[in-house]
């Protein structure tokens, strides 16, 4: 099924043009070849009417005293020929037959253009008219046959000089119909790339809606469109609403909880807080998720939020003399909501921090079509196995080094998780500095895939 419009229509002119073209092409060679048939037929018509004229009858036989005047009647092989013949008797005939008898009442003879066909003096084809008259009345009135015929050749060159130049005047009209029509339709497609060129604002949320955008004919389309984001903006308020008031709800609560803890013996009161630490993170994960399928879209410099971010984090890895080596280009940039950047990436530099020695390594690149984004550090890393374990949420593993787990496993399942909401994917890996390395992968074409369910 063809899908491109602009095909569709350069398809269907062409089968018009062609259609058009085919039937003018029929049309005007049968008229052409009516009119030149008939300007030979009137010639021969003529011939025979002249000798008809010029027959009289002598000793009791037919005698044409004077022939045509037409010099190529006395050519061998001329061209014209004529012949006149008695019901009984030798035909009298002109010298371009040469000893060439004509008869067309011969079962062999063809036909061609109302014409009978027999063979000339040259072996070539001759076209022959015939007509039978009657010298005098009654009983006693000589009947004879008069035939004038030309050679075929020459009408067939006629005919065939006229076809050539009609064809090539055919194959033009058809280049410039061909060109109108394909004018034609980048002309009437010309508003759908403005259409194309208003969406990608609007999925970049430089526009709300398309406005009145576009030719009347899509008008329709436009409105539902509007209609259709002005409704999705509703949503997208109203779940930020009950978002901000379920983490307003979940607030107060969790203090409560925190403070009566305060009260338990210490190593109660160490579990305690950390199970309220550990359901507001994941109650922050859930808005985090609920907030992914709804937020709209936007342009945002990965440069410039990396740069954010590492402002942030440097002054607490300074005591520990962790050196930041950012190399990223200005202008790359991303078509995602600011603050699921800032959470994605935010995750993997602070993760970073938490176990680099010395040193943490931010770069981003483009190939391709592909945007990566890489953040490695020089710490203990994550052994192949556990690898996958610690992109589960709750997932973590043990610092061989302290004995200990800092966070709650939450971080990089998160980053996963805003990854795959953008149709990007986070892998990670050995990093050259010696600890892990993450790496976030952006489609830079094919726009966003939806976000799945908050779990």
């Amino acid at each position: 099924m063809i899908r491109s419009l602009r095909l569709r229509l350069a398809i269907g002119a062409l089968i018009a043009v062609g259609v058009v073209l085919l039937v003018v092409w029929f049309s005007l060679s049968r008229l052409f070849t009516d009119y030149v048939v008939g300007r030979y037929r009137a010639e021969m018509i003529t011939t025979v009417d002249t000798i008809a004229a010029q027959v009289v009858v002598r000793d009791g036989e037919l005698a044409l005293p004077r022939e045509p005047a037409d010099p190529r009647f006395s050519l061998p092989a001329g061209g014209r020929y004529w012949q006149l013949a008695p019901e009984a008797g030798t035909p009298i005939r002109s010298r371009s037959l040469w000893d060439t008898v004509i008869d067309t009442k011969t079962p062999s003879a063809g036909h061609y253009e109302g014409f009978v066909e027999l063979e000339g003096p040259d072996g070539a084809p001759m076209l022959v008219h015939s007509q039978t008259l009657a010298l005098g009345d009654g009983p006693n009135a000589e009947r004879f046959s008069v035939q004038a015929g030309f050679g075929r050749q020459e009408l067939d060159d006629a005919l065939s000089s006229f076809h050539g130049r009609m064809r090539l005047m055919l194959l033009a009209t058809a280049a410039v119909l061909a060109g109108a029509a394909f004018l034609q339709g980048a002309l009437g497609l010309a508003p759908l790339r403005s259409l194309r060129e208003r969406a990608a604002l609007v999925r970049a949320g430089s526009e709300r809606d398309f406005g009145s955008a576009g030719p009347s004919e899509v008008g329709p389309v436009v409105n539902e469109i509007n209609l259709l984001l002005a409704e999705r903006e509703t949503a997208v308020e109203r779940a930020r609403a009950r978002a901000s008031d379920l983490a307003h709800g979940l607030k107060t609560p969790l203090t409560v909880l925190a403070q009566l803890a305060e009260r338990l013996p210490d190593k109660e009161r160490r579990l305690a807080l950390q199970q309220v630490d550990l359901v507001r993170q994941r109650a922050d994960r859930q808005l985090q998720a609920a907030r992914m399928g709804v937020e709209r879209m936007a342009t945002t410099s990965v440069a410039s939020m990396a740069g954010k971010l590492v402002s942030v984090l440097r002054p607490v890895t300074a005591e520990r003399g962790i050196v930041w080596e950012v190399t990223i280009d200005p202008a790359l940039s991303l078509d995602m909501d600011p603050a699921d950047l800032a959470e994605c990436l935010g995750n993997l530099l602070d993760n970073a921090a938490k176990w680099a020695r010395s040193r943490i390594r931010v770069s981003a690149a483009l190939t391709e079509d592909r945007l990566h984004i890489v953040v490695g550090d020089d710490g203990p890393g994550i052994a192949d196995g556990d690898r996958e374990r610690v992109m589960e949420r709750g997932g973590r593993v043990v610092d061989g080094e302290a004995g200990q787990v800092p966070g709650t496993g939450l971080g990089l399942a998160i980053s996963a998780d805003i990854a795959d909401a953008y149709g990007a994917t986070l892998t990670l890996g050995q990093s050259p500095l010696g600890g892990l390395e993450a790496v976030l992968t952006f489609e830079t074409v094919g726009g966003r895939k939806r976000p799945r369910d908050p779990v």
